[in-house]
């Protein structure tokens, strides 16, 4: 067996950054980012410095103490920071297999009058059937081949039980769908302030079967609605208690959180206690962890962060 010394894998990784694209092979963004700055020929010490030294200071977009720091005007900083935005965060990322991916919904919802109709979409699925073949060659051996009777009943038996378990896959598949939108009509109708909070148990308990198996059932499925295509489990999430003592959606308060920051002064952006007194008001009284909670779920970065971002486009 060969032998190497950690001393020629460093060097060949050395080597391997410097391919394109350049940065590859890096241990870290440190890394890849002095990696491109090498090639590239950036002889600014002063970006150097920040992208050795004081990354998390960037990436919390701190750039008055990234100032203070290096003892340099802030203005100077803005500059570093616009050079370092040419590099690439992500090098190998252009090579990526990545493929979109189609999504073909597995039921269809609609709207006909005020009823609303589910239906599994089996289009383009085999029709499955025994067949007649096999009958015959069973009639064929009944009086003279009981071995060979014995064996064709026992995979018509399989058979006849696959396509009952697909089947009674269909029909749960069915209930579970027609479960959502009896609950969900509000939503199809009006929108996501209208969504309900709801659980697998709560769907298991009422068609009769396992919770893990309407866990199985909404696993990688879609359902195609007037309102757009879901994911079935966009469906399922948290209750939160009103201020009148009615269940309210987590998805509902996520969007209202959303949106609060969307609208909010970019110069004085809500804080999470900002926006649990605004939520408040609309008679959704939930603590400041679950509002911090959900904002980081939305990836809403902290109104100081926000702040500061807002401060330096300004500034650019």
């Amino acid at each position: 067996m060969n032998q190497t010394t950690p001393e020629k894998v460093e060097a060949v990784r050395e080597k391997i950054k410097t391919f394109d694209p350049v940065g590859s092979g890096s241990l870290d963004l440190r890394e890849a980012l002095l990696a491109q700055m090498a090639h590239l020929q950036v002889q600014d010490e002063m970006a150097r410095t920040i992208v050795t030294h004081h990354l998390p200071l960037l990436g919390k977009s701190d750039f008055a103490q990234l100032a203070r720091v290096l003892n340099v005007p802030l203005a100077e900083v803005r500059d570093r920071i616009d050079l370092i935005k040419t590099l690439d965060f992500a090098p190998g990322r252009k090579y990526s297999e990545e493929k979109t991916s189609y999504v073909v919904p597995d039921i269809i919802v609609t709207k006909e009058g005020d009823v609303w109709t589910v239906v599994v979409n089996d289009e383009g699925l085999p029709r499955l059937r025994i067949s007649g073949y096999y009958r015959q060659l069973l009639a064929q051996a009944a009086d003279h081949e009981p071995e060979a009777t014995r064996f064709l009943k026992d995979r018509l038996k399989k058979a006849l039980w696959f396509m009952r378990s697909l089947d009674q896959r269909n029909q749960t598949i069915h209930k579970v769908a027609r479960f959502i939108v009896d609950r969900q009509k509000d939503f199809f109708d009006k929108g996501i302030d209208f969504i309900k909070p709801l659980t697998l148990m709560e769907i298991a308990q009422d068609i009769g079967v396992h919770e893990s198996t309407v866990g199985r059932v909404v696993a990688n499925k879609h359902m195609m609605t007037p309102r757009g295509v879901y994911s079935l489990k966009y469906f399922f999430h948290k209750s939160l208690p009103g201020s009148y003592g009615e269940d309210v959606s987590s998805l509902k308060v996520k969007d209202k959180i959303r949106r609060l920051v969307e609208g909010e002064d970019k110069d004085n952006p809500l804080s999470d206690i900002e926006i649990g007194d605004l939520l408040a008001r609309e008679e959704l009284r939930i603590a400041r962890r679950t509002v911090a909670k959900y904002r980081n779920q939305l990836k809403i970065e902290p109104s100081h962060i926000r702040k500061r971002k807002s401060f330096m486009e300004e500034k650019a």
